[in-house]
């Protein structure tokens, strides 16, 4: 006759048990990576935005080139303007300080 199984037996729960060790192991890394690389990538979106911003106010209002740092979110950010030696133009840098989660980083654009 059949036998009524209901639940799983000890073997199979071990072996689920397993499987989604070997899977949580290998997954596990590539997400903390992915999620540093996000990290990054919104710094460097948001320096980039502060470049835009710097040329910008620079072209409407011609104010002098001061250099000054701005602190958002914790992360610090060095605004600098540079002379070029190609037809004396001006550049603009945004420097993302290194932290303990990041690498530091240079943005620079020209102003043309």
């Amino acid at each position: 006759m059949l036998r009524s199984t209901k639940g799983f037996f000890l073997i199979e729960m071990l072996l689920s048990l397993s499987a989604l060790l070997m899977l949580s192991l290998f997954l596990l890394p590539l997400l903390i990576v992915l999620r540093e690389q996000t990290r990054q990538l919104e710094l460097e979106s948001k320096a980039r935005q502060l470049v835009y911003e710097e040329l910008q106010m620079k072209l409407i209002s011609n104010r002098t080139n001061s250099n000054y740092t701005s602190i958002l979110n914790g992360v610090e950010y060095q605004i600098s303007w540079k002379n070029t030696v190609v037809a004396d133009q001006k550049e603009v840098c945004v420097r993302i300080e290194k932290n303990s989660f990041l690498p530091e980083t240079d943005i620079c654009e020209l102003l043309e």
